[in-house]
């Protein structure tokens, strides 16, 4: 029998799994890693935590699965998307990485907005955000010169790992495509953009496809680990990327709903001059030649992990979630806004922050909870409203993530969204991704295609339910609203802390 690994570099944790011939997980390992944050709007990594504990989980998974390492064929990996890690001459790592859901950059990006005008939407394909890579070159470049003027390389965070591993440095284009650095539809970096804004156009790593071999790993990381030093070691994808590969999002016609810690709604492209005019982004896709649009929900995860941690930090999120069930449409009339790091889809907004509306002494914990479930949906349905507006059809949505380990949530996302919900034998979404780049890689299969028809299993659909579109449409509307009810407010309160 021969075997994968997929990795997956995670927001708050790195995921490992080992996948056989047949797309079944033999064994999976997680390590979590710290978020710093200094101060509102700032979150940042340190690069080694990563490293770290990918090694460690490495090490773990090999030591439970009990397969010949020589079995083990391939390596490859998926990451968070933005995040801005800066070398050295010697490669050493600059600072803290800046995360993709830092929102310190404002002023860069107006900055940005200034010098391209709409020049930078016809080149990288999307708007101007905080959340991108460049912007958080430029605050470095602004607020850190010292570290700036020693920077040699950027790589985003799966690059670094990957470097760490093997030793070799690249990215590839659909990490490489949220950078605002890329020109998305030529495959090349816009070297014109660095220049405009005085940045070596050497910062920017070699370029190379999803699949490509860049490598074995490291005699010491081989050790480590207790692979193999011939095991080969693959480019990998975005995130968003894999999760799509891993939910067989291969061809027009599918719609991916994935709740990590961000949440997203994304769906295939294979016509590159589709034009969005920045309402939603576009990225090259982990196959070859091939692109998605994709809306994002900064803070969909996050949001009930945030619930659970300040409120019920000695529960699972299974007890957490217990009785949600028995909570009626609209949770009694109290409904949230999960703009906890502000909002990128349809509000790009690094101001705006979340709320509770409606609250009353009858609301329990679980009005609550279902609350933050519902309004984590409300703000993903923005996402659906504006594909549907732009002539997309959505009416099949491959769910996976945390999204997915609830039935009740996904009845939940097919009533809102208004669409048949598929969930999956195997919701590993980016890991899984990563893994089967690997086998695709290695030559088990023909294409992509090929191996999604051989890993990927359907095993429950959820339909929409007629009462409850039309509760949710009433409530949808609400939601709608708050967010230009408050965001005056919210203006207000950030100059008031920031005071």
């Amino acid at each position: 029998m021969k075997y994968v690994i997929g990795i997956d570099i995670g927001t708050s944790a790195v995921k490992t799994i080992l996948v056989n011939e047949q797309g079944e997980v033999c064994g999976e390992v997680s390590k979590s890693y710290p978020l710093i944050q200094e101060k509102a709007g700032y979150n940042e990594q340190n690069p080694e935590d990563w490293v770290r504990q990918t090694i460690q989980a490495l090490a773990e998974l090999v030591s439970i699965c009990q397969v010949q390492v020589n079995n083990i064929e391939g390596i490859s990996y998926s990451g968070q998307m933005h995040g801005l890690v800066l070398l050295d001459q010697n490669q050493c790592v600059l600072r803290n990485a800046i995360l993709w859901n830092d929102t310190r950059t404002t002023s860069q990006c107006r900055n940005i907005e200034e010098v391209f005008g709409e020049q930078l939407l016809e080149i990288t394909k999307n708007r101007v955000l905080e959340g991108f890579t460049l912007p958080k070159i430029l605050w470095v470049k602004e607020h850190e010169p010292e570290i700036f003027e020693k920077a040699a390389l950027f790589l985003l965070p799966k690059d670094y790992v990957r470097f760490r591993m093997t030793g070799t440095i690249n990215s590839e284009f659909s990490d490489a495509a949220g950078t605002l650095l890329l020109h998305v539809t030529r495959k090349k970096w816009d070297y014109d953009i660095c220049k405009r804004f005085d940045i070596p156009t050497e910062i920017c790593p070699p370029l190379v496809e999803s699949h490509d071999c860049v490598g074995t790993l490291l005699p010491n990381i081989a050790e480590e680990t207790g692979l193999s030093k011939k095991t080969k070691v693959f480019a990998g994808g975005a995130d968003n990327a894999c999760g799509a590969i891993g939910a067989g999002i291969l061809s027009s016609g599918k719609t991916l709903c994935s709740i990590g810690t961000s949440g997203v709604i994304l769906s295939y492209e294979e016509d590159k001059e589709r034009d969005f005019k920045g309402k939603v982004h576009f990225f090259n896709h982990g196959k070859k030649d091939a692109f998605y649009t994709m809306g994002v929900t900064l803070a969909a995860g996050y949001s009930l992990n945030w619930f659970k941690e300040t409120f019920s930090q000695n529960e699972t999120f299974e007890q957490l979630l217990h009785g949600v069930e028995s909570v009626p449409i609209g949770s009694n009339g109290l409904l949230y806004t999960p703009y906890l790091v502000g909002e990128r889809t349809q509000h790009a907004d690094s101001l705006i922050r979340g709320s509770f509306i409606g609250m009353d002494g009858s609301h329990k914990k679980e009005n609550f909870v279902r609350a933050v479930m519902e309004g984590i949906t409300f703000s993903l349905h923005e996402s659906i409203k504006l594909f549907r507006k732009e002539g997309k059809t959505v009416d099949t949505i491959i769910s996976i993530g945390g999204g997915a380990k609830n039935e009740i949530w996904l009845q939940m996302q097919a009533d809102i969204f208004k669409a048949k919900v598929i969930k999956l034998e195997s919701e590993q979404g980016p890991a899984m991704g990563a893994a089967m780049l690997a086998t695709f890689g290695s030559g088990w299969f023909d294409s992509l295609e090929q191996c999604a028809e051989e890993f990927i299993r359907e095993t429950s659909t959820f339909y929409p339910k007629e009462s409850n579109v039309e509760r949710y449409e009433a409530l949808f509307n609400i939601y709608e609203e708050v967010y230009f009810k408050t965001k005056d407010l919210n203006a207000a309160l950030a100059a008031f802390r920031d005071r």
